[in-house]
């Protein structure tokens, strides 16, 4: 009989968070599997887990895997953690637990703390529906058609993103989604300098980028709605104090002017496209053509004549009647 691998969720920041069976799970475990040995060490000694550790990271995690379904397949039980947060969340531990399927070994979920779901509570933003993108890829061509596919996205996105790298992915999101887009910014979740900003894209640039221009960058909105934890409140809007974690000489995250780096792990839950935007760029696309281009252009598509006057006069707002009419005059003058 196989044992079984378990997903034990760890604090992401506050280790108050650590949920009594996570630590009963990961004292009973034959093996625990950690991202980063060094750093995972420290939790366990805080909560005096004696349970041996091996790496399971993103440079073995294919060999490293099949190391552990060999275990779990002589019937040892083993816990995945991640440095910080729930396994398997934009992380390796995803290649091991589609292992563990393709074995026949038992997957059990032990639940806590998740960066994402953290976030997008506390935004403000909608919650009912979303999209997780965890980390942008860092190849450009990959990134830019992840930055183009969330162009015309109605659920709420949710972004994480390292302090070195912020303001160029701020930057590139005004590019793509529009300055005026709403975003919260959620900084440091869990730690003492915690922080929600609500703001749009362009008013985020803004707070960290004094030389950055863009006039539809929503004014000072992004000093506006903040709100923090523990009773700290950071007038400026997630910038972080020398204590938190960021790459102080990384000209990325250089701040001009009396702006400071970014400090800290940065969660961006940003609003998806309503229904009334979708239908004002359905609309702009077609407003520089005539009517008759307008439905040609969806008969050179393959929708026969008839169709295509339908789907005219909807995306005008038009009756038939009149797409139709416009067709026959065109013709006639032919």
């Amino acid at each position: 009989m196989s044992g079984t691998l378990y997903l034990v969720a760890t604090p992401i920041g506050n280790l108050e968070d650590m949920t009594y069976r996570a630590v009963r799970i990961l004292n009973e475990a034959d093996l625990i599997a950690a991202e980063d040995t060094r750093n995972s060490i420290k939790l366990l000694n805080h909560f005096e887990i004696k349970t041996p550790m091996t790496s399971y990271h993103e440079f073995n995690k294919y060999d490293k895997a099949d190391f552990l379904i060999g275990k779990l397949l002589e019937g040892q039980n083993i816990a995945l953690i991640t440095d910080a947060g729930t396994p398997g969340i934009s992380d390796p531990g995803e290649v091991l637990v589609a292992k563990c399927f393709e074995a026949g070994v038992p997957v059990v979920p032990v639940p806590g703390a998740c960066a994402a779901v953290n976030a997008l509570i506390a935004s403000g933003q909608p919650t009912r529906r979303f999209v997780f993108e965890a980390f942008l890829p860092s190849d450009k061509k990959e990134r830019r058609a992840v930055l183009e596919a969330l162009k015309n996205e109605t659920r709420t996105i949710i972004i994480y993103e390292a302090p070195h790298r912020l303001v160029k992915t701020l930057k590139e999101l005004c590019d793509v989604l529009g300055s005026v887009r709403e975003l919260t910014l959620c900084k440091e979740l869990t730690k003492k300098h915690e922080s929600f900003v609500m703001t749009t894209l362009g008013g985020a640039v803004k707070s960290f980028d004094d030389s950055w221009d863009d006039s539809e960058s929503g004014g000072d909105k992004g000093s506006e709605d903040v709100h923090s934890s523990d009773g700290f409140y950071d007038s400026d809007a997630g910038i972080g104090d020398p204590g938190d974690r960021g790459d102080e000489g990384n000209s990325d995250a250089g701040i001009r002017g009396d702006k400071t780096v970014p400090r800290g792990e940065y969660v961006l839950v940003i609003r998806g496209k309503s229904a009334e935007e979708l239908e004002a760029d359905k609309a702009a696309a077609w407003q520089d053509i005539s009517v008759v281009e307008h439905v040609e252009k969806y008969i050179s598509g393959g929708m026969t004549k008839k169709d295509a006057i339908k789907q005219v006069a909807v995306e005008r707002g038009v009756p038939k009647r009149e797409v139709y009419a416009e067709v026959e005059r065109s013709a006639e003058k032919l």
